[in-house]
């Protein structure tokens, strides 16, 4: 097998397939095009089905090499339960430096030889102390970002912008957010391109940090272009759905997914020029998306996302002391002290209807309580929500608010691993490998023996 003085690792979150090569066909994305006659082609499957298939599950199995069964990690920010090491673990103790900049679901032994920066998500592991006013942005933003506000200050953006100024922000991502701010201004839907605006500055960290401390091993993680998936798929491709978006809403959002593939094949370039001469690219995606047909005949799926969480948990008539960690999209975990307490939390939560229906989908461990509205069809204005225990009422849009558009793409196992070696040798492979053989592979790229728990072969390049 050959092997690589250094591996770069680019997440880019749930791409598609089929939409990469009808992209790729079109003349859209001349780095993917390059990238791919350079590189070993698999397409790796994920041994998960159902709730299991999430990213956040399938990205600790590409870190650890172990699958969802043996990890056990099932939910975002829980990616400290588990003690297994990590790749960037094995790397960082052989005495090499690793930078593992926003992959999801992270957590790392210390003393690291290097830097982490989990993803904004993350309220467990800490990222190295020198990222932490970049990370307590961008966390900020993207787990409130279906609010009409946020709540940042002008000191919150003076810190992040000094922060930015000294660790590698270029004059592109500086012309591409007064580009986005000139056109909020003056078209009407722009606010969802903002998403790659986070990829961009992200992205001229990494290459910062990456010059200045030439790590052996390092990360980088996207998620904007499976964010615009999920909720755009349907006006990009309208005869595949029952329900129909407005006209409006396709002029809109028709284009936003090659957009987001479009701003990846740019960052893409950018990383093959940040890669060295004898650097290993591999390009992963964990899992891939399709159209989100299953809940066509209800009208769609909707999304529902508490407007103030502690008016939500008033209205439930919890007492308990509690924190509230948002998470992704309409999920948020609920923490609580005792495990007693989270009990009756939990239960008073779950008293919450609509109609005769409950409202909320909950799941509890120990003391922490995952939370998400359970509720995921069109719903009239004048909808009450209600306690069990009382007759008392309040209009259900007073608690929740409905986010973005309906829900249109949906997760699928297979993923796509490109693999660039120094010799930049092209073969398309089409035995399917498993997802949890590429941590193995990375380590062996870097000539590091695999731990134990690391049952799967290395793909035999």
């Amino acid at each position: 097998m050959k092997t690589a003085q250094r591996v770069m690792l680019l997440e880019f979150n749930e791409l598609s397939p089929q939409l990469m090569d009808r992209f790729m066909g079109e003349g859209h994305l001349p780095n993917f095009r390059r990238l791919r006659s350079e590189s070993q082609i698999y397409v790796t499957e994920a041994a998960e089905r159902g709730w299991e298939l999430n990213p956040w599950v399938q990205w600790v199995t590409v870190h650890s090499g172990l699958d969802y069964q043996d990890h056990g990690i099932t939910e975002l920010d829980e990616g400290a339960k588990l003690q297994a090491e990590r790749v960037w673990d094995v790397v960082s103790q052989a005495g090499l430096p690793v930078w593992v900049c926003g992959s999801m679901n992270v957590a790392y032994r210390q003393p690291v030889n290097g830097l982490v920066m989990p993803d904004p998500w993350t309220t467990k592991v800490p990222p190295s102390d020198t990222l932490q006013p970049f990370f307590r942005f961008v966390r900020q933003h993207v787990t409130e970002h279906t609010k009409d506000s946020l709540p940042l200050g002008r000191a919150d953006y003076l810190r992040f912008g000094a922060f930015m100024l000294r660790h590698g922000l270029s004059f592109a991502t500086v012309a591409a957010i007064v580009r986005q701010l000139v056109s909020e201004r003056t078209t009407p839907d722009q606010y969802w391109k903002r998403a790659v605006l986070l990829d961009k500055l992200q992205f001229d960290v990494f290459r910062w940090y990456y010059r200045k401390t030439k790590p052996a091993f390092s990360t980088f993680f996207s998620n904007s272009t499976a964010h615009y998936q999920h909720y755009y798929w349907r006006e990009m491709e309208p005869h595949l759905f029952k329900v129909q978006s407005t006209p409006e809403q396709v002029a809109a959002h028709e284009k936003a997914i090659l957009f987001g593939y479009r701003e990846m094949d740019t960052m893409m370039a950018k990383a093959l020029a940040l890669a060295g001469r004898d650097t290993a690219v591999i390009f992963a995606t964990a899992i891939s998306q399709q159209p989100c047909l299953v809940y066509e005949e209800q009208g769609g799926k909707v999304i529902y996302r508490p407007r103030d969480f502690e008016a939500l948990m008033n209205f439930a008539g919890v007492t308990e002391s509690y924190s509230i960690a948002p998470v992704m999209a309409e999920v948020f975990n609920i923490h609580v002290p005792r495990e007693e307490d989270a009990a009756r939390v939990e239960a008073k939560l779950a008293a919450l209807h609509s109609g005769g229906r409950p409202a909320m989908q909950l799941l509890r461990t120990g003391t922490i309580i995952n939370a998400k509205c359970r509720l995921h069809e069109k719903l009239p204005l004048d909808t009450a929500l209600g306690r069990k225990d009382s007759a008392q009422t309040v209009p259900l849009f007073d608690v929740f608010y409905q986010i973005e558009d309906l829900k249109s793409g949906m997760h699928h196992p297979d993923g796509m691993l490109w693999i660039r070696l120094p010799d930049k040798g092209h073969q398309l492979h089409t035995t399917k490998v498993p997802l949890a053989s590429l941590a193995p592979t990375m380590l062996r790229l870097l000539s590091l023996p695999r731990p134990s728990h690391m049952k799967a072969s290395p793909i035999a390049l």
